[in-house]
């Protein structure tokens, strides 16, 4: 609950700071911060040597590619043809092919989750960025034509998967190999990770939901506020589809599989919202709504998947 409280609060406050100036003009720090904040503290025991496990575990390896390149992308397709809207439909299918994110870490650590093999996931799905927004470009290319829309634009893929290597694998992964020689630091972060962490949420969903594009989604809600209703629920539609489908796929009782059932489960968000922000005016600011409810549904729900779905042993811990 107090993570629940901690995502609206944060969610809230920065859409009224927004509102009320002239809101924040995106930076890439925000990704770097994420990178230090959220997944920097989960790598201290991951080794180079760790690289083996892809290997070993390639059938949850090839389980994963099955649910979050084929299987997510044609349950966002599908509810997003319901909507009917272009805008809505190419956030929820942008949302379905951006696998993991800044917080699978955190969920995979909290969840007694092979975090090793976990993070070889966040890095591997990161190298597949360049698909996911081929994915995305071909999707908008075939079905403009059923929204009555026009899509002209291709999106710029070295534009974003060369910074998001760089900002939340690389330099991450560099600075836990420095504090791990650091022993009065190393403490202090496992000591005070859980506030770290939630300290951390709270600033980058102030900054996202307080950036200058979110403020034309008032403009949305006074021309067309049943768009929020109908992203509202196709997003919690998605979001129980994933659940459902990836609790019956995996393993919750393998740590291996249960790191790759968040790597699912988890959608990267942050990244969603940094491509919609630079694409709204190609695909409609409506683009930003299902991103936006995305924080408001994934959060809690994985809370409650931490709290009541994993194994007893582990959320004893």
């Amino acid at each position: 609950m107090q993570l629940i409280f901690i995502v609206i609060l944060g969610a809230v406050l920065g859409f009224l700071y927004g509102n009320n100036t002239d809101g924040f003009i995106f930076s890439s720090k925000i990704c770097l911060f994420a990178g230090i904040t959220l997944i920097m503290p989960s790598l201290f025991k991951f080794e180079l040597a760790h690289v083996k496990l892809v290997w070993e575990h390639k059938r949850v390896l090839i389980k994963g590619f099955f649910v979050n390149y084929m299987i997510l992308p044609l349950f966002a397709v599908i509810i997003g043809l319901i909507t009917n809207d272009f805008g809505i439909t190419s956030g929820l299918f942008l949302i379905s092919v951006l696998s993991g994110g800044g917080m699978v870490m955190h969920w995979i650590k909290r969840s007694g989750a092979d975090t090793s093999f976990g993070f070889l996931l966040l890095f591997i799905n990161l190298v597949f960025i360049s698909l996911s927004l081929l994915m995305l470009h071909l999707f908008a290319t075939y079905s403009a034509g059923y929204f009555g829309v026009t899509y002209d634009d291709k999106i710029s893929i070295s534009r974003f998967s060369e910074a998001v290597i760089e900002l939340l694998i690389v330099i991450p992964f560099i600075v836990s190999r420095v504090i791990r020689y650091i022993t009065p630091l190393l403490t202090l972060i496992q000591n005070y990770r859980k506030y770290i962490s939630h300290i951390s949420i709270f600033i980058i969903l102030f900054y996202l939901f307080g950036l200058q594009n979110s403020q034309f989604l008032v403009d949305i809600y006074d021309f067309e506020p049943e768009l929020f209703y109908i992203s509202f629920i196709a997003v919690f539609v998605f979001y129980m589809l994933i659940f459902f489908v990836s609790k019956w796929i995996y393993d919750l009782n393998s740590p291996q599989e249960r790191a790759a059932f968040w790597h699912s489960v988890t959608r990267y968000l942050t990244l969603a919202l940094v491509i919609s922000t630079f694409s709204a005016n190609t695909f409609g600011i409506s683009m930003l709504l299902p991103i936006m409810f995305a924080y408001v549904v994934q959060i809690p729900l994985s809370v409650i998947i931490s709290k009541k779905y994993m194994p007893s042993e582990i959320n004893s811990l």
